[in-house]
């Protein structure tokens, strides 16, 4: 039996891994949430705490029989966790996938960057980023490097934060960002399960970027109610966190993943998206 681990089963792995169960895999993964073990063992997922620090190791036989590994746990200053602490369990692993992000392009001024693109990474973070994907390449282990794009799908979008109140319409001309619905990175990732080629690096976007203040309009079109007022991102006092997003400019290509993975997009653009998780309930 093929048996998937993630280290990491939060939002962006939890579409993988109910789609290999529903065909027939064993699931495992990590979470530091007592609740959310509890929950997905309900689910028939064993799940094993995992501290992002390494100061709770698995326990010996977690990776036993495992065949496929997804990495969603962010880097740190020192490198990535997973590595650090378990490289020399994971060599029975056929498919690996690391889930980074397109950060790591950094400030393009608003060109196209596709996986040729050097990476040149601005934030911190997007450093740490660019760091672990280069150590999970000089591994010697399969592993195939998707880098995302800005991730929605229910219960994380534009209608959340509309209905909460909190919602901001922040203008930047001539800024865009790179999106992609969570649906989207699931099939990719399960596209490359069946078409494996280790140290390949996939752009995970959808096929418009576009202005945060569109999107947002957009969002307060579907519910029907206004949107809010503009803000230009010199008066928005973010957040350092939210500002370092705003800094970096560039649009996203995703031709591999069509060409290579075979791979057709749920949601071409976040229109498709959008409506798709409000006809979720999202």
């Amino acid at each position: 039996m093929n048996k998937l681990f993630c280290f990491g089963l939060g939002y962006s792995a939890d579409g993988l891994a109910a789609r290999l169960r529903a065909a027939g895999w064993a699931v495992a993964g990590t979470t530091r949430s007592a609740e959310k073990r509890d929950a997905l063992a309900a689910r028939g997922i064993a799940a094993f705490a995992f501290a992002f620090d390494g100061t709770t190791p698995l326990p010996a036989a977690a990776l036993d029989g495992v065949t496929h590994v997804l990495v969603s746990i962010p880097p740190d200053a020192s490198g990535d966790v997973v590595l650090r602490h378990h490289a020399g369990e994971l060599g029975a692993a056929t498919w690996i996938g690391y889930l980074s992000t397109t950060g790591v392009y950094g400030d393009q001024g608003g060109a196209w960057v596709d996986e040729s693109t050097p990476v040149a990474p601005n934030a911190p973070r997007s450093r740490w980023r660019a760091a672990a994907e280069a150590a999970w390449l000089a591994s010697g282990l399969p592993v195939q490097i998707f880098r995302l794009a800005g991730i929605y799908g229910v219960g994380r979008s534009q209608f959340d934060d509309l209905r909460a109140g909190r919602a901001r319409r922040i203008v930047k001309p001539g800024h865009l960002f790179s999106r992609i619905h969570v649906d989207d990175i699931a099939g990719v990732l399960k596209a490359s399960i069946v078409r494996p080629r280790p140290r390949a690096i996939y752009n995970v976007c959808d096929d418009e970027p576009a202005a945060s203040a569109d999107v947002m309009e957009y969002a307060a079109s579907l519910l029907g109610v206004t949107p809010p007022p503009s803000i230009p991102l010199e008066q928005a006092q973010l957040s350092p966190l939210a500002a370092s997003f705003w800094a970096d400019n560039k649009r996203v290509r995703n031709d591999l993943v069509k060409s290579e993975l075979e791979f057709s997009l749920l949601y071409p653009t976040y229109r498709e998206g959008l409506r798709a998780v409000l006809e979720a309930g999202g």
